[in-house]
Order: structure tokens, then sequence, then C-alpha cells
């Protein structure tokens, strides 16, 4: 006799009632706002009417058109790319280290990198104030030690922006190196060396193409969070040092201009796509 195929019951779980939960979750906690954002940026702004319904591209021809917006464009683009690329050579080291290290204080060292992880933006903005400030503890051991004759302008410059944000960032690109350095076998660099590879030819011909998927992950993160930074920039940079993320604030609630701030947060969105997209083609192609 031929047994009969086991029934499914209604409860059992496949891949798609897995996947259910976070795609709905996705759809209104993402896709809806956006899809509404993207209704309002088409609206035109009449002041003291709020907003008009309306169909025009009058919003993002303004932006595009308006040196001082494609200024703040071009800053948050160049503050982000440089502050991926130090991330990534400043924490590759780091989580190296920290994937091969065989101390029992191992944990420890991650609890350490992740620690930062648990203050707040603005507080870590806040600290860093502190430090750079005229009579801060940076110009005061320069002062103290005698390598300066006066104070050094540091807050409110783009160099404070990219310190803030850096150290934001970091424990991300830590995090997300470490785990893919870990899952690649000691054996492999081994042999690199026992067939005579130098550190670096092993680096780049064993290391980074295996490496490549944290290098991916990494590089995207902390690239979307900097083109997306508020607090930093805002308290570190003043308010003469506008960035996409603080203006797009403006817009929704300093100017209360809906459509215009719905034009900059779809510019910014669409920016942030599009060269993520670049850069994972660029470490991928690296791999090759």
């Amino acid at each position: 006799m031929t047994r009969p195929a086991p029934s499914h019951e209604p409860w059992q779980l496949d891949g798609r009632n897995l996947v259910a939960p976070a795609t709905l979750f996705v759809v209104l906690g993402l896709l809806a706002p956006m899809a509404l954002l993207l209704r309002y940026s088409v609206n035109l702004f009449v002041p003291g009417q709020f907003m008009v319904e309306g169909l025009t591209l009058d919003n993002y021809l303004r932006f595009f058109t308006d040196p001082f917006y494609l200024n703040v464009l071009g800053r948050t683009v160049r503050v982000a790319v440089v502050c991926t690329l130090v991330c990534l050579v400043v924490a590759f080291p780091l989580a190296y280290v920290l994937a091969r290290t065989q101390s029992r204080f191992k944990n420890l060292l991650v609890i350490a990198i992740v620690l930062p992880l648990f203050v707040g933006n603005s507080v870590r903005a806040a600290g860093w104030m502190v430090a750079f400030g005229n009579k801060g503890a940076l110009n005061s051991l320069l002062l103290g030690a005698g390598l300066i004759n006066a104070p050094l302008e540091i807050m409110y410059t783009e160099l404070a922006v990219v310190v803030g944000i850096i150290a934001v960032n970091l424990p991300f690109m830590v995090l997300s190196l470490q785990g893919v350095i870990e899952g690649i076998g000691r054996h492999l660099e081994e042999a690199a060396f026992n067939l005579g590879a130098p550190p670096a030819a092993m680096f780049r011909h064993v290391l980074w193409p295996l490496a490549v998927p944290g290098i991916s992950a990494g590089v995207i993160l902390t690239f979307i969070l900097a083109m997306n930074a508020y607090a930093t920039p805002v308290l570190l940079g003043g308010p003469r040092f506008q960035m996409m993320g603080p203006l797009v604030f403006d817009q929704f609630i300093q100017q209360n201009n809906w459509p215009f701030g719905g034009a900059i947060a779809f510019i910014l969105m669409t920016v942030t796509l599009l060269l993520s997209a670049v850069a994972n083609l660029l470490v991928q192609r690296r791999r090759a």
C-alpha cells in the first residue's frame, strides 16, 4: 500500500508566511509614507494656504536651478563619501584584529565598540562640542603643549562635522566587517604566506575578495547614515553649515513648505540610492 501524502496543517509556516510580516511592516512604515511625500512634492505651496493640490514639477525645478541647494547637495555627498572612506580604512584593521583575536577579553572588546551606540547622536555631538570649542579639551591640550599660539577654529566647520559623523558610523562598519572576516578561514591566509605572498598581496588577492560582502554592507550602511545625518551637522556645523537632512527638516518645520520639503526628501533618497548602488558596483568590481 502506498502511504497517503502528508497533509499541510493550517499553521504550518513556509517562506512566504515568514516574509509576510516584514513585508507588511516595510509597506506600511516606509513605502506608504514615501508615496504620500511623493504626492506632496508635486503640489503647490501658497503662503497662508499651506498646500494646494496640483501636479507640478516646480519644486524640483527650484532645487536644481538654485545654486544654494545644489551646493548643499554637493556638500552632503562630499561629507558622506569622506566619512565612508575614512570609516572603511580605520575599521578594517580593527575588525581584523577583533575577528582574529583569541583573547578571553574579546567580548569586552566587542562591547566597547558597541557601547557608543547606546548614546544618542545629540549627546555624542555635544561631547564633541566640548572637545572642539575654543576653550575645549583639544585646544587646551595644544595650547598647554605649546604647539599652537591661538585656539584653532574647529567648531562650526566641515572638519568638525566629518569627525562627528565618523564617530557615529564607525561601529557599524567595524561590526559589518568583523562578522565576514570571522568566516574567512585563517588557513587561507597561511596558505598565501606559505606560497611566498607578502602581506599586501595576501590582502589584495585573498582577504579583500572574501571580505567584499562585509565591505559592501558596511560601505552602504555608513554612506546612507552619513547622507541622512541630522543632529551632528546641526550641532557641530552650526546654522551656516547646511546638509540635506537639516534642510528637509527646515522646510517641513520652520518654513512649513511641505511640497518643497517632499521634493528635497525625494532627491536625497534618490541620490543616496544611486550612489549606494555605484559604490556597491565598485566594490564588487575590485573583487574580480
